[in-house]
């Protein structure tokens, strides 16, 4: 019963993880089509930053955080206005292939500043953030875990209900001819949409650093990662992405500490390939009938 208890919260811990990390998939999608092969590499260039001003530059860490998430910000609403809005308009599998491009790009450029080594975050986290449930001791990195998770959720929770960008962003994933009608500036919606999707990459890449240490390579296998996970809880909605992560993250845990570790990366795609072949929309996925 313990091993099956330290199972599940580490499984509840990774897939709290995945349902951050797709929640930034699953915004960029929703408002402008686009699927964002670039993911992993967000994640690894706002964990990067949070290792040079933790460690580099030794600044004390609530600044470390404060900062990375504005740099983040900052390279969203960057990479959205000097690469995809020249692409306005153009074929959606080209705008696709943009993000194949920034994904190798910025992979190359982090190999050459900070090479394929792993990297450790200093220890930061308190002690007192340990929870022993049933005679489990829940470590501080997987109470973090969960409470930047429930954080994050109830911020968004609040950003799309009762803020007004939120609320066009919302209109613009529902329709954008009908928001561009309304007056709605979606070019802005656009823009920070993947502002938003960089600062919940750097906060998923930031988590799994504390977890894990942080690999160029093992970040960018994280974007991938996503795909089942948001195809799992249907494209277009965020609280599918939610579930969906923590679906994968416990099948993920049980099948690695039942059967093999070998099977961890693999589980995931399988996961993927049968929800394509059984609900090719996902879970929670918007069902869409054409009629000719």
């Amino acid at each position: 019963m313990g091993f099956f208890l330290q199972l599940l919260v580490q499984g509840l811990s990774i897939g709290c993880l995945y349902a951050i990390a797709a929640l930034g998939f699953v915004m960029i999608f929703k408002s402008s089509s686009v699927l964002n092969f670039a993911h992993g590499e967000l994640l690894a260039i706002g964990a990067y930053i949070f290792l040079v001003l933790a460690v580099w530059l030794k600044l004390p860490i609530y600044a470390v955080f404060i900062l990375t998430f504005l740099g983040s910000f900052a390279l969203g609403f960057a990479i959205e206005r000097l690469f995809l809005r020249p692409m306005i308009g153009e074929a959606l599998i080209e705008v696709i292939m943009l993000t194949v491009g920034l994904s190798a790009m910025f992979k190359g450029l982090i190999l050459f500043i900070f090479s394929g080594n792993t990297y450790v975050y200093p220890s930061f986290l308190p002690a007192h953030l340990t929870l022993r449930i049933g005679g489990i001791a829940i470590s501080p990195v997987y109470t973090a875990t969960f409470l930047i998770t429930a954080t994050f959720l109830v911020l968004f929770g609040l950003f799309f209900k009762y803020s007004s960008q939120g609320i066009y962003m919302r209109s613009v994933a529902d329709n954008q001819v009908a928001s561009l009608s309304l007056g709605v500036n979606v070019r802005r919606v656009f823009a920070l949409s993947w502002a938003i999707a960089a600062l919940v990459c750097a906060m998923s890449g930031i988590i799994l650093g504390i977890i894990n240490g942080i690999n160029v390579h093992d970040l960018s296998k994280m974007g991938l990662k996503v795909f089942p996970v948001v195809i799992l809880g249907g494209l277009e909605s965020i609280g599918g992405a939610i579930i969906g992560g923590l679906i994968i993250g416990l099948i993920e845990t049980f099948v690695s500490g039942y059967l093999s570790t070998s099977l961890r990366d693999v589980v995931a795609y399988v996961v993927l390939v049968i929800i394509l072949m059984v609900k090719p929309y996902g879970l929670f996925g918007l069902v869409e009938i054409e009629r000719v």
